[in-house]
Formats: C-alpha cells, sequence, structure tokens
C-alpha cells in the first residue's frame, strides 16, 4: 500500500500535537535545521550543560584549584553521579558508581563476574554482541583461564539446560545495536540464575532510552557508556552497577588508588572500600563527570514510562513511513512488534554508507552499521514524528533521483 506523504505528514503533526513529552525538546541545544537520528551514538548537547563547565573551568578549577575536591564535592562525583544514573536504570542508591570508560567498565565487571564463580569455566556471551563486549570476554576468558561461548539469547535456555552448572556468568545486552531487536532482560535474568551463573547486562543503547528495573529483575552486574541516550558528550564516562548482595565478596581486577578503603593513608597494601566505591579506579575524570551530571538533568521530572510509550509511538511511525513512502530495495529489520522493539530502527538497503552521507549533506544526520544497514535512532525527549518523516522523505528523494554516491570512499573515521 502507499500512502500519500500529505496524509502521512498530517498523521506526523497530529501524533505531535498530543506529545506530552514535546516542550522536553527545549531541554537540548539542537542545530536549527537539523533532523538529528543518531542520538543511539552520540546524544546533542542539552542546555544545561554549557553553564555548568563554564563554572567548573573558571571557577572551580581556575579559582578554586586543589580545594575544589572538597569544597565542591569533586571526590563524590563518581558514587553521587552513579546515583543519578541509578535512578534511571531502576537501581537503589549506593549500587552504582560512575567515571572510566566502557571497555574499562565491562573488562572489571566480567573480571568480578568471573572471581563470584569460582570453579565454572565457561563465559557466555552473545556471538552478535557489541565487538568491544566480545573482545573483552575474550580478554578475561584468557586471562583467568575461561572458555568463551558464543550463545544467542534465543538459545540461551537450551544452552543452559546442558551446560549450565558449568557457566560462570552470561553477558548480554538487551539491545541488539544493529537491528534494535528487544530482549527478555526478565526471562534471560531468571534462566542465568537458574542455573546459578551470574548476568552481566550491557545497557549502552537501553540507559534512559526505557524503563529498567535491574533490582526488581535480580540483575548481577550493569554497564552503560554516558554519551548516548544520556547525552553526556563525546567519550562521556561509563557506569558500573553492582547488586549490593555481592558487594562484601566483590574482587575488581584493577585495584586503583581511589578505590582503597583509605586513599589518603597511601597504605602498601590495598584494602577494597566498603560498598561500590571499591570499583573506583583512578582520579576521577572531573570535567567529563561534571558535564555527565549537568546532562542528566534533562530526565528531572520525567517519567521513563513515558518515554517509552513516545519511543514506540515513534519506531512504529518509522516503520510506517518506511513501508509506505519508500521504493522498492528497502527493508525492514527492526521487529514491528512493540514488545521486541527498542529505541531505533534498521534499514536493510546495498548502499546504506553512500545514502547516510548522502541524508547528512541533506541535513538529516543518521548512522550505518556494516555492511548494509541504515539506522536511524529515536530519542523521545526530543525527537518528533514530523522529524521521522521528513527523514523517511529526504531518503525516498535521493533514492528516486539517485542523487548519491553509491560507494563512497570510507574513512577509517567513524560517521
Amino acid at each position: 500500500m502507499t500512502t500519500a506523504p500529505a496524509v502521512i505528514g498530517e498523521l506526523a503533526r497530529s501524533l505531535d500535537a498530543r506529545d506530552v513529552l514535546a516542550p522536553l525538546r527545549e531541554r537540548f541545544l539542537l542545530p536549527e535545521g537539523v533532523v538529528y537520528l543518531d542520538g543511539n551514538s552520540l546524544g546533542p548537547l542539552p542546555a544545561a550543560v554549557p553553564p555548568v563547565l563554564t563554572e567548573v573551568v573558571h571557577r572551580q578549577w581556575g579559582t578554586d584549584l586543589i580545594r575544589s575536591w572538597n569544597t565542591h564535592g569533586w571526590w563524590e562525583a563518581p558514587t553521587r553521579i552513579g546515583d543519578a544514573v541509578g535512578r534511571l536504570i531502576g537501581a537503589a542508591p549506593g549500587q552504582t558508581v560512575a567515571g572510566d570508560s566502557t571497555s574499562v567498565q565491562l573488562f572489571t565487571a566480567l573480571n568480578a563476574a568471573a572471581s563470584l564463580r569460582p570453579g565454572r569455566p565457561l563465559l557466555v556471551t552473545d556471538p552478535g554482541h557489541f565487538p568491544t563486549d566480545r573482545y573483552l570476554a575474550d580478554a578475561v576468558a584468557r586471562g583467568r583461564g575461561l572458555e568463551v561461548r558464543g550463545v544467542r539469547p534465543a538459545e540461551l535456555e537450551a544452552f543452559l539446560a546442558g551446560e549450565g552448572d558449568r557457566v560462570a556468568v552470561v553477558s548480554y545486552s538487551p539491545v541488539d545495536y544493529r537491528t534494535g531487536e528487544l530482549y527478555d532482560m526478565e526471562s534471560l535474568t531468571r534462566a542465568a540464575h537458574r542455573a546459578g551463573a551470574l548476568v552481566l547486562w550491557d545497557l549502552c543503547h537501553a540507559a534512559g532510552a526505557f524503563p529498567l528495573a535491574v533490582d526488581e529483575l535480580a540483575v548481577d552486574l550493569a554497564v552503560g557508556c554516558g554519551y548516548k541516550f544520556l547525552s553526556g558528550g563525546p567519550g562521556a564516562p561509563a557506569f558500573l552497577y553492582v547488586a549490593r548482595r555481592h558487594h562484601a565478596s566483590l574482587e575488581t581486577p584493577l585495584t586503583g588508588w581511589t578505590g582503597h578503603a583509605d586513599p589518603f593513608g597511601l597504605g602498601a597494601h590495598y584494602t577494597p572500600a566498603e560498598g561500590v566505591a571499591r570499583a573506583r579506579i583512578g582520579t576521577p575524570p572531573i570535567l567529563s563527570l561534571l558535564a555527565l551530571e549537568a546532562a542528566l538533568t534533562a530526565f528531572d521530572g520525567v517519567d521513563l514510562h513515558r518515554v517509552r510509550a513516545k519511543s514506540l509511538s515513534l519506531t512504529g511511525f518509522l516503520i510506517r513511513c518506511a513501508e509506505e513512502l519508500l521504493p522498492l530495495g528497502f527493508e525492514v529489520v527492526t521487529p514491528v512488534e512493540p514488545a521486541r522493539r527498542a529505541s531505533h530502527v534498521s534499514l536493510r538497503h546495498p548502499h546504506a554508507y553512500g545514502l547516510v552521507r548522502a541524508l547528512a549533506d541533506q541535513g538529516v544526520v543518521a548512522d550505518m552499521r556494516a555492511p548494509d544497514l541504515l539506522r536511524f535512532g529515536v530519542n523521545a525527549l526530543y525527537t518528533t514524528h514530523r522529524d521521522v518523516l521528513t527523514a523517511v522523505l529526504r531518503l525516498r528523494d535521493l533514492v528516486s533521483t539517485a542523487a548519491y554516491d553509491p560507494t563512497p570512499h570510507r574513512p577509517g573515521a567513524v560517521t
């Protein structure tokens, strides 16, 4: 079925007019004339961040200097901001710490989980996991004498039925970073626990995008980045969640000085701090941590269930636009069923990279995943249905007029 753009345009206006989250768009400094559908790679700049950074650079660092570790709460920033993230992922205070990169947090979490299940030789991960997750699983397995098994989420229960008593940790993401498919965290966590294994969730594509309940689901450990849906800025610090029941036995592989029970005592031997603070490693990156803290204020007073409802409306509308407005040659690979759909929609096309490059020239910023997926991320805090329609119409025009290079040179840098 083909729908006239005017008809679907009227639907977009109607949906946006009823959007109770529409005022939240003012919390972001979005460039004029740009449709931004890549916030699942790098969130846009929240309006609260520039004044905070100005204050931190000019007064806290520039004037108060080293005294700011105490007078402005720099020392407590990793746990304070960790708790702010914790509120978005369903974690009670005292279980989340922010700082270091996603890779470092994953390395810490995988090692810690394995140490909590000694004698179990298998580390299970998704063979379709983001590369860093797979690379680090291999690295941790090499260092600890474990074996990595690639098991897709849909196959986990069957795998555990045969080898569950040998599995130390299951490491998954609730969202397929390529297709946007949403997996069932609750059932997968329960399956792992029935086998006596721990579960580590990578929440990079989930935190801030929809409600999470890590405490309620009895999640063991979780990590996530600060620069996607949390909009903390390029390279923003990542976070690590460790359920309170594991704190007393938690062993971290990187025993840095800020995770010491008495960091300023300068003792010869490491004694871990109480609670999740022992997962602190090096001196915290204060500028980026405080930028993330300011960015998180974009969620103040926001009901994540409403965020989820609007996100489903946006992705559902995008799928409809793609199916009804785009010419032949495109395939929607994101699940149509709402319960299986996260916060981005992926379309398959053999010229994905060339089309994404051409869309950027037309003021629509999306991204692609090799070899042939165009990926459109939505964020209910600022994306509109009109944004979605504009992106699809410009994509249609590019293909209809062949106004793009189907095989552009691919530089080494990420687009």
